[in-house]
C-alpha cells in the first residue's frame, strides 16, 4: 500500500513539472526578439506571392534563413524601399512558425540607410 501511494504521488510530482515546463516553452515563444538581416519583397524580388509581402533573410552561420513578416505587405511605409531592392534592416517581433515556415508576428522593421 505505501509503494502505491509514493507512486501516485510520484505520478503527480512528474504531472506538475511537466505542466510548469510546458508554460515555460509558451511564455518563451511569446517574447519579441530582435533580427538582422536583408529585407526583401516575397513577390517582386522572391517571386513567391501572388501580391507584395515582406521576407526577412538572416545569415545564422552558413545558412540563410527567411521569415516572413506578418504584416501589411505593399501598404507598409517601409515598402516603396524594398520592393525593387533589397536592403539591409532590423526587424523585431514575435518568432514562429506557420504552414512549415518561419514567421515574425508584430514586426517592428527599422530599415538601415
Amino acid at each position: 500500500m505505501i509503494r502505491f501511494a509514493l507512486l501516485v504521488a510520484f505520478g503527480f510530482a512528474v504531472i506538475g513539472l511537466s505542466q510548469n515546463t510546458m508554460v515555460t516553452a509558451q511564455e518563451k515563444k511569446d517574447v519579441a526578439k530582435k533580427f538582422e538581416g536583408t529585407l526583401t519583397c516575397t513577390k517582386c524580388a522572391l517571386g513567391e506571392t501572388k501580391a507584395c509581402g515582406h521576407a526577412l533573410i538572416v545569415k545564422e552561420g552558413d545558412k540563410e534563413i527567411k521569415y516572413y513578416l506578418q504584416d501589411k505587405g505593399g501598404k507598409e511605409p517601409y515598402h516603396k524601399e524594398c520592393c525593387t531592392a533589397d536592403v539591409k534592416a532590423v526587424v523585431t517581433g514575435k518568432p514562429g512558425e506557420k504552414d512549415g515556415k518561419k514567421i515574425i508576428s508584430e514586426p517592428k522593421v527599422e530599415v538601415k540607410k
